[in-house]
């Protein structure tokens, strides 16, 4: 029985390390690629507008746009396919085992807020930005742990996993409702209206995904038109894939989540880090890094992610509302909420929505990021790396 729950844990994990270090890969590229005799090709690529379609009926958007809008829609699909498998039957599912990493992931996203606020109070424009550092790439600081082997219990990859996949549910409900644009009654009417018939294929059991994709293009549409991000369709199709608990021969929301995961893992996500990550760093210096953006990010995810993980964790714990994972020290679970300051790929997304008005920010936004993921990523690492790891008693 033991054996049949971890699975998909297992699988999952090994996913997602893997990834990790495709995405590192696709960052540095990126970085190469925009300081390089390349750059100008890299940046006017970027810009160029592509139509998909056939006459009259498709779209043009930028390549950028695409790569955000498109082909996120299809990762937030796949995140929140993996949230509603985790709440109905995985790590989340047990209010028990989910309370101290839901607790670990309400810090770890008030903090850093609140270390970006303090830096850009008073600026309207750049206080816009106040959630950039409150998410977790999850890819990213699951690769890093996967390095460190055995010197860190499941119980932690388990408790990172499951808070990275809470940071996830935040930072969806924080697009949707803080990063909206001018909305559309109409679109938002037809959206609700395709999200009906999506919910009317569920109820009547359809276990056959291509009916959910049709409509699901349509809701992209809709979405897309509305005002509100193109990439919550993706979130609203994900609700309505099927999966009980009792149907243990057959699950359609396992059969897309297995089929369209390494697409994602090895696809999607290293070329939105190759399109999203390349800045040019020619002129920066160190002063650079106080300016309000990246200073209020790079805090925000070093030390806020840290310090709002472990302080809300500490004090669930010490008040027995939540348990501390299995044969973990408090050494190596401080480390773990290092971890959770690798924020890149949400971090990126989330500033993109922040500053699509003032592209200006966009350089001061990917240095804070990478700065404050990479500074994560050595303390963590070596934190854990060099502490021993003798349980609590």
């Amino acid at each position: 029985m033991i054996q049949y729950i971890s699975k998909p844990f297992k699988w999952f994990f090994k996913l997602e390390a893997a990834s990790g270090l495709v995405l590192l890969i696709a960052a540095i590229l990126a970085l190469v690629t925009s300081n390089s005799d390349l750059s100008e090709l890299y940046f006017r690529t970027l810009e160029e507008y592509l139509f998909i379609g056939f006459n009259e009926f498709g779209l043009k958007l930028s390549i950028q746009h695409w790569i955000n809008d498109a082909l996120m829609a299809i990762f937030f699909f796949f995140v929140t396919l993996e949230i509603k498998r985790e709440f109905i039957q995985g790590e989340l599912s047990n209010i028990k085992q989910a309370f101290l990493p839901i607790i670990a992931a309400v810090g770890g996203m008030l903090i850093p807020a609140l270390f970006y606020v303090l830096i850009n109070f008073g600026d309207s424009e750049t206080l816009n930005g106040w959630a950039i550092p409150s998410a977790t790439d999850i890819a990213f600081s699951l690769g890093v742990l996967s390095l460190l082997g055995k010197r860190v219990p499941l119980s932690l990859k388990v408790f990172l996993t499951a808070l990275a996949i809470i940071d996830d549910l935040g930072a969806i409900v924080i697009i949707a409702l803080f990063y909206s644009g001018d909305l559309s009654i109409k679109y938002l009417t037809l959206m609700l209206l395709a999200f009906i018939v999506l919910l009317i294929i569920n109820k009547f059991k359809i276990k056959k995904f291509l009916p959910y994709l049709v409509v699901g293009l349509f809701l992209w549409d809709f979405t897309h038109n509305s005002g509100i991000h193109a990439t919550i369709a993706g979130v609203l199709l994900a609700m309505t894939i099927p999966h009980r608990k009792k149907e243990k021969d057959f699950s359609l929301l396992i059969k897309v989540e297995h089929a369209i995961s390494p697409y994602v893992a090895f696809g999607i996500m290293p070329l939105f880090a190759f399109a999203n990550a390349g800045v040019s760093l020619e002129g920066l210096s160190l002063a650079s890094l106080f300016d309000k953006v990246p200073l209020g990010i790079v805090l925000g995810l070093f030390l806020g992610k840290q310090l709002g993980v472990f302080i809300f964790s500490y004090i669930a714990i010490k008040l027995k509302v939540a348990q501390m994972p299995n044969d973990t020290s408090w050494y190596n679970f401080y480390g773990v909420g290092v971890l959770t300051g690798i924020g890149f790929t949400m971090s990126l997304f989330v500033g993109n929505l922040a500053f699509a008005d003032n592209m200006q920010y966009m350089d001061g936004v990917k240095i804070g990021v990478l700065t404050g993921s990479l500074l994560s990523t050595l303390f963590g690492y070596f934190l854990i790396l060099l502490t021993p790891n003798k349980p609590n008693k």
